[in-house]
């Protein structure tokens, strides 16, 4: 953990941003409308590439306006206004690409319409009357169109109607009732929202899902469009960011989990927003050295790159972490992390006084009943969950398991592994039943049985029909799992009981398909990923692997376990050197198996169980637990 609550001014964090856009606004077409960083071209090709880069680095650009209230930048006004009125120009060589010709670009005009109407003293008054009709005749279509998918893409469909209402453009009533009613259908438990109507839990309820009401709500005539929904929609915030700032590691990691991880400091959005918003739970201290703390985290491990660009990846440059539709401009949605730069230098978040993060004072548990997770902070500054309810799916579906989704287990300081093996057979923090032919099973579709933080522990569980895949010949890679034909294995249950770093994770094998056979059941630990070999350890019952002061550890806990270390290369944003230790049991239906998993530094000691009519777990410092399976009680 870190003991000084030292953290980046506002100073810093606008150095920061004028470097993006410095190294960013070389790479612009001749007369601005496109900015194209260097690299291999996205899945929707180089124009879309180039859109993105304008519309991102014009978010950021526009905090950077607003914050200093026009003075001093001139520059990015100039260049952007210049950029716009090409981008709109039908006959320009590098116009943007229209609404109605690629869906990408509605999301890259919600961007646009954001900060025009945030910097409409600067930018769109001093346009000229043809570019600003031109600029309503390119956001016209989203009227009307009910393409647009159901999930956060609500708000890009929302937040241009709004714009084009207030200058005069067409909108569309039914669509804004249709917009807020269908984000409304997203909210669950504890201010948390899904991102669709699958079991979506990710950093998109933060820097989309609540980042969109707070702005927009700001935005020029939305408080005649938004009914009085402002209060609850700060209120929902304010209940999902005491949660959110258990997420950020003392390190000022953000979770590794979820899709479009290349936006990286993105996932500082929602602090700003409870700031903007005045939330009452989490003081503005907290919130700014949450947001702060994840930039600096970035900064301190090397982004943005060598050439003062974001590249796709994470500390560095590594494109298995991209979605197939991400371009070189896509990781500039990390620009939503430098929200807070759009806070002058006396608002008076500058000077509340630093209240550290939950990870940098200790042990803590939280619950989160709606993604069936249990946060986890622990004593060496990381923050993790424990997952039974989240996988990118419908509950009851048979598909393959995401490794950003579906794993047992995701942390500040470790990365899923993502090479193709990842997909097709799950291995850290998993439950597996282990075919012939080597292949695991998939939980994806497991039925959540409880969330709760009790007697000092966690403990989650879930029910899963365990499923081989034989991978579809072509996959689609938005963030689900894969596709494929489908075999049934077995039906498992699996609890976790948390405390501190430790995990007790509890696996009964309900049933097993009558052709089946399944030669071992796996339990896999923490992935560990170095630059160099990890250091591995197995003994009698136990197996480790170590790397840069992490340590992750499994031991059995119930006869029989085979512990073993399985390698992967190039499989981790973290480094190119993988490894997970696994412990293998026999595959006997109606009797628990118990594991102890461990993420920090060393664990000289582990938990012991007794498993009888109910089950004893006695923790390292001599605390007891007791456990029953409320459904076989």
């Amino acid at each position: 953990m870190t003991s000084e609550c030292t953290e980046w001014t506002r100073q810093d964090l606008v150095a920061f941003a004028d470097r993006l856009l410095d190294a960013a606004l070389p790479w612009a077409s001749e007369s601005g409308a496109r900015i194209t960083p260097p690299g291999a071209s996205g899945g929707y090709g180089v124009d879309i590439d180039g859109l993105e880069g304008f519309a991102r680095t014009f978010l950021l650009a526009g905090f950077r306006i607003v914050g200093a209230r026009g003075e001093g930048v001139d520059h990015l006004i100039d260049f952007y206004s210049r950029g716009i009125a090409a981008g709109v120009d039908p006959e320009a060589p590098d116009r943007w690409v229209r609404l109605d010709e690629h869906g990408q670009a509605k999301v890259e005009a919600a961007s646009l319409a954001l900060i025009l109407d945030m910097t409409r003293p600067w930018i769109w008054d001093r346009l000229d009357e043809v570019t600003q009709q031109r600029v309503i005749d390119y956001f016209a279509p989203a009227v009307g169109d009910d393409t647009y998918p159901r999930t956060n893409w609500l708000w890009f469909r929302l937040v241009v109607q709004t714009f084009l209402r207030s200058v005069g453009g067409p909108w569309s009533q039914a669509d804004v009732d249709a917009d807020l009613a269908l984000h409304d259908s997203f909210a669950r438990e504890g201010g948390w929202l899904s991102d669709g109507d699958e079991r979506s839990y990710d950093h998109y309820v933060g820097w989309a899902l609540h980042l969109y009401p707070t702005l927009w709500a700001r935005m020029q005539g939305a408080d005649e469009l938004a009914g009085g929904r402002t209060v609850r929609d700060t209120a929902l915030l304010d209940e999902y960011l005491q949660d959110a700032v258990a997420l950020v590691g003392a390190d000022g990691s953000p979770l590794i989990q979820g899709r479009s991880l290349v936006y990286r400091f993105a996932a500082a959005a929602p602090f700003w927003v409870g700031v903007l918003a005045g939330v009452p739970s989490v003081s503005p201290g907290r919130l700014r050295r949450a947001a702060s703390r994840i930039v600096e985290h970035f900064a301190d491990n090397g982004v943005p790159n060598a050439q003062g660009l974001l590249d796709l990846g994470w500390h560095h440059e590594w494109r298995r972490l991209a979605q197939n539709y991400s371009g070189t401009g896509s990781p500039y949605w990390a620009a939503k992390g430098l929200l807070g730069i759009a806070l002058p230098a006396d608002h008076p978040v500058w000077a509340a006084e630093t209240e550290p993060l939950p990870s940098e004072q200790g042990p803590t548990l939280r619950a989160v009943p709606a993604a069936g997770w249990v946060i986890a902070t622990t004593d060496d500054g990381i923050a993790m969950i424990i997952n039974h309810g989240t996988d990118h799916a419908l509950p009851g579906s048979l598909a393959g398991d995401s490794p950003l989704y579906a794993r047992i287990g995701y942390s500040t300081a470790t990365s899923p592994l993502l090479n193709g093996d990842a997909w097709q057979e799950p291995l850290e923090q998993a439950v597996t039943l282990v075919h012939s032919d080597g292949r695991a099973t998939h939980r994806t579709g497991m039925a959540l049985l409880d969330t709760r933080v009790e007697g000092g522990v966690g403990i989650a569980g879930s029910a899963a029909a365990a499923h081989w895949i034989a991978p579809a010949a072509t996959q689609v890679r938005h963030g689900s799992g894969i596709a494929g034909d489908v075999t049934i294995a077995g039906h498992l249950t699996t609890w976790s009981v948390v405390r501190g770093a430790w995990e007790v994770r509890l696996v009964r094998i309900d049933s097993l398909e009558a052709d089946a056979a399944p030669t071992a059941l796996r339990f896999g630990g923490w992935a560990i990923a170095a630059a160099e070999a990890t250091t591995d350890e197995v003994a009698a019952g136990r197996a480790s692997v170590s790397a840069d002061g992490r340590v992750s550890t499994i031991v059995a806990l119930t006869p029989g376990g085979a512990p073993a270390i399985a390698h992967r290369t190039n499989a981790s944003p973290l480094g190119d050197s993988a490894a997970v230790p696994t412990i293998d049991f026999p595959a006997t239906t109606g009797e628990w198996v118990a594991v102890a998993v461990h993420l920090g530094g060393s664990a000289a000691s582990a938990p012991a169980v007794v498993i009888d009519d109910h089950i004893t777990i006695t923790w390292p410092d001599a605390t007891t637990t007791d456990f029953t399976d409320a459904r076989t009680a």
